[in-house]
């Protein structure tokens, strides 16, 4: 049976299919602007987007204003599909960066790595589309409840992101070890159950999307059969020859084995999931890295006691330095053996959910 398109206010996609954000780096425009011509939504990471500007070390705010200009503009001239920009609610200049997005014309801010409360006010008076990332129905109640209470809207998306992500995870480490498939079944149903009351009093649907760990278009149809209205996926993006990562970060997914994941706490203390290699066996094993300079790149984060610098290890991988540098993945990245075209891998995705949309 054919998959129904993913609806977002006004905003139609063809493809219920979400590219997560992924950054530092790895999603920027080239890999966006494919998945959106494919009909599906493509997603810039806004995390230290101007890395590679020449003045990211000695003006790091402004080469990353610049930097997002330039990839949405490079993304909208290669597509008319729909562009989105992930922000961590944790990032230093979140404001400044969100508004720099609607002034160049994205379509969609999704937002995680704490509840983006503030939003709605920072987007009035535009049309961009807004989504908070949630692990709980718990905290798609409270996202919803204050934007009606201060703002008067509730979400045009919501995402809901499970234990088997990659990057920041919203569980903690108790819970990664213990929370099943159905757990996360569970969560997903909860969500749609108690965001119904304000789909109601708004006349509005609040599309739910489902991410992390999905993998194939068993996993798509699955969660479509379950209630939601598509599915967000990063990681099988990341072995595409469109991704905007160095070819060694990707061939890292390619042949990485069960025994190389590894959960890691970052210098905000929360949990993530990463490809084991020599960087990640330093932090595991000696704790605190020597950092060298501090982007105040995240809110919470003190170069004092900090592990490490998250963002010269991001940076570091993106750029193909894989043992120097945090090399973020979801759970199922070692079912990944090839690197394919977005365009192949959007039509296996749609071949295989359809088959089993019944």
């Amino acid at each position: 049976m054919k998959l129904p398109p993913l609806k977002i206010g006004d905003l139609v996609a063809r493809v219920p299919i979400i590219q997560g954000g992924m950054g530092i780096g790895v999603s920027r425009s080239k890999l966006a602007s494919a998945v959106a011509n494919e009909g599906g939504v493509g997603i810039i990471s806004g995390v230290q987007i101007g890395y590679d500007e020449p003045d990211f070390e000695t003006n790091n705010k402004e080469a990353n204003i610049r930097a997002l200009k330039k990839q949405i503009k490079k993304a909208r001239e290669s597509t008319k599909g729909i562009l989105g920009v992930n922000f961590l609610c944790a990032m230093n200049d979140y404001n400044e960066l969100v508004k720099v997005a609607i002034e160049s014309g994205i379509d969609l801010i999704i937002s995680g790595a704490g509840l983006p409360i503030s939003l709605p006010k920072i987007v009035e008076g535009s049309n961009c589309k807004i989504a908070p990332i949630v692990s709980s129905a718990k905290a798609a109640n409270i996202i919803c409840s204050l934007w009606d209470k201060r703002y008067n809207r509730i979400p045009d998306l919501i995402v809901v992101e499970g234990p088997k992500a990659g990057g920041h995870l919203g569980f903690s480490l108790e819970d990664l070890k213990i929370i099943k498939e159905e757990d996360f079944e569970n969560i997903v149903i909860e969500v749609i159950r108690v965001i119904k009351p304000f789909e109601i009093k708004y006349n509005k649907i609040i599309p739910v999307v489902v991410a992390g760990g999905i993998f194939d278009g068993r996993d798509i149809a699955r969660f479509m059969k379950l209630g939601a209205a598509g599915v967000q996926m990063a990681t099988r993006f990341v072995a595409t020859e469109e991704c905007d990562a160095d070819i060694r970060y990707k061939n890292t997914y390619v042949n990485a084995k069960k025994e190389d994941l590894e959960i890691v706490v970052s210098p905000v203390g929360m949990p993530g999931r990463a490809i084991k290699n020599e960087f990640a066996c330093k932090v595991i094993k000696e704790g605190k890295q020597p950092i060298n300079k501090c982007y105040k790149c995240l809110k919470h984060c003190n170069p004092k006691i900090a592990p490490y610098c998250i963002s010269n290890a991001l940076i570091e991988a993106v750029k193909g330095n894989i043992d120097k540098g945090l090399i973020f993945t979801g759970e199922n990245c070692t079912r990944i053996n090839k690197i394919v075209k977005v365009k192949d891998l959007i039509s296996e995705l749609l071949t295989e959910a359809e088959l089993n949309y019944i």
